[in-house]
């Protein structure tokens, strides 16, 4: 009863800020006291009442995270057991076999060990279904946390972990693997073209972020080919803001502000500066955004395209403009809150959602383009707030559809990946491995019509005017039969919609394939030989005129 009266403490202080959000403190502080009051009084009751004994943890746990979910998705509690993630993320290092895990329908799967991880290591794949941990039997009832927490532990420590591998005859293998100490390599790649493009590909911003992106940058600068860098943020979803900080040092003088944060109160205002001489601060850099590139990634994107120091290329960034702060409570808990925005050097906010302003169905609130503000860069460029950064040169890339999109959501290439690896103990090197006439066939087969389904956009837009023309009136025999005509012309035909796809499809199974053989860096120089937005950037970064242009005002 003690630790629940803790987590009603931490429900209040939440609770104050969310209020304080919507409306002055002192005009809810009678209303927040009585609804308190009343939350006080249903918990008493239950705990004395309820005809069924109740699990306060679990309850309050959920209640916890009900609440905070009602202000923003970022401000989050994590009790003393379940801290891994959040740790692993900021400081870049964890202890355990080093393998990503997830919940599959009633299983519990590995679904990538990490590089020269003691899970790779030992030979577990992807697509491993973990039947037991230390003889403890994983079941469909059994949280997938509870499992996370079971493989991690203390360095040196041992866990036996028994797998259903699939695509295999003797199917049933156990293996014993000695946890390690485990660090997120937030660079898995960089180097330099032969046109002379570096190329720098970072995937997380941790504590060892800002000391590899400069390591990189000054081996890079050693060679004297060198005439321009491209720092790759796709999918990049940020993490310590510090980190993004030192980053844009490497290319703007020393005492730069790069952004500042802002609390509630004035008081809490904060400007984060360069405090490092920089490396370079004429050699033209690229800065490659996409929808995933959220938090410090779009610090680094915004400040430098502020400065006009870089151009951005590729699509608009995720727009996540708050700042959240780690807040110690009672028993080892940890909260997450967000305690500002934060604005870079032309004074935007590039945060994307209002989630102090819900529309009618309580989602957020988000600015159309139509009412967003302008600011200008440094040199007098038109920047605009509201929602992410809009690159200087954008690149369309093929649209999806739901073929794409359920070939990946219902794990096609997943489970074929696992097949092609459980029969071909080794492929080409990652420079000249291609997917072939013969693997895409392959695949092909090894999708079942009778199971996969998608939504054919054709046929559900003919139901609809079917349907309409029905209902308004139209439908005759003769138009009955023109619909027939056309339906048997628009019909689908699975294997059809694969081939015309088969551009999109073969890099989704290129990089499920290579996952299962390659290190992290080879991974990458695959995905770079048909990089679109790659090619774009260099070739932006070896035509000066055209660098230039994109980095000068509208008026010049």
């Amino acid at each position: 009863m003690k630790r629940l009266l803790y987590i009603l403490a931490a429900i209040v202080i939440s609770c104050a800020a969310a209020s304080s959000i919507a409306a002055p403190a002192a005009a809810k502080k009678d209303e927040f006291a009585r609804k308190l009051h009343t939350f006080n009084a249903i918990v008493k009751e239950l705990q004395s009442g309820y005809v069924d004994t109740l699990d306060a943890n679990s309850i309050m746990d959920k209640t916890i995270g009900a609440l905070l979910y009602q202000i923003d998705p970022y401000t989050e509690y994590y009790p003393a057991g379940d801290q891994d993630e959040i740790l692993s993320l900021s400081q870049g290092q964890y202890a355990g076999i080093g393998s990503v895990i997830q919940k599959r329908g009633n299983k519990v799967i590995i679904s990538e060990p990490q590089w020269e991880s003691p899970a790779l290591k030992a030979g577990l794949r992807p697509g491993d279904v973990i039947i037991a941990v230390d003889a403890d039997t994983v079941t469909a009832a059994t949280d997938i946390s509870a499992v996370s927490r079971r493989l991690r532990g203390q360095a040196g420590t041992e866990v036996r972990v028994d797998v259903c591998r699939p695509y295999v005859e003797d199917s049933m293998l156990s293996f014993n693997i000695t946890r390690a100490d485990i660090k997120v390599n937030p660079l898995p790649y960089y180097g330099i073209r032969p046109d002379g493009i570096g190329y720098i590909r970072l995937t997380t911003f941790n504590e060892s972020s800002a000391r590899r992106v400069k390591e990189a940058v000054i081996d890079l600068m050693r060679d004297p080919a060198l005439k321009g860098i491209v720092l790759d943020l796709r999918g990049n979803g940020g993490g310590l803001l510090e980190s993004a900080v030192q980053i844009v040092g490497n290319f703007v003088p020393k005492g730069t502000e790069v952004v500042r944060t802002r609390g509630r109160e004035q008081r809490h205002e904060k400007v984060y500066k360069t405090t490092q001489q920089p490396l370079d601060l004429k050699l033209p850099v690229a800065v490659l955004t996409d929808n995933g590139t959220a938090s410090a990634s779009e610090i680094v994107a915004g400040s430098l395209q502020d400065l006009d120091r870089a151009v951005i290329v590729g699509d608009r960034s995720y727009g996540k403009g708050l700042v959240q702060t780690t807040r110690p409570l009672p028993y080892n808990d940890l909260m997450k809150l967000t305690t500002g925005r934060y604005y870079i050097p032309s004074g935007r906010l590039i945060q994307a959602l209002d989630y102090s302003h819900r529309n009618p169905d309580g989602s957020p609130a988000r600015t159309p383009d139509s009412l967003t503000n302008e600011f200008r860069t440094r040199a007098g460029r038109i920047v605009r707030d509201g929602g992410g950064i809009t690159p200087d040169a954008t690149v369309d890339l093929p649209e999806g559809n739901r073929l794409l999109y359920n070939i990946v959501a219902d794990m096609w290439d997943f489970d074929f990946a696992n097949r092609y690896r459980a029969t071909h103990p080794s492929i080409a090197p990652a420079d000249s491995f291609t997917i072939t006439d013969e693997i895409f066939q392959s695949f092909k087969d090894f999708i079942d019509p009778a199971r996969f389904k998608y939504d054919r956009q054709c046929e559900s837009g003919l139901d609809f005017l079917r349907k309409a023309a029905k209902s308004e009136g139209y439908m005759t025999d003769s138009v009955a039969a023109q619909f027939d005509i056309l339906a048997s012309m628009l019909k689908h035909d699975l294997s059809h919609d694969l081939d015309i796809n088969r551009q999109e499809i073969e890099g989704i199974l290129a990089d499920a394939i290579s996952s299962r053989y390659y290190s992290d860096a080879d991974r990458v120089r695959l995905a770079l030989r048909s990089d679109s937005v790659m090619e774009r950037a260099a070739a932006i970064l070896l035509n000066k005129g055209a660098y230039e242009a994109l980095l000068a005002p509208a008026s010049k």
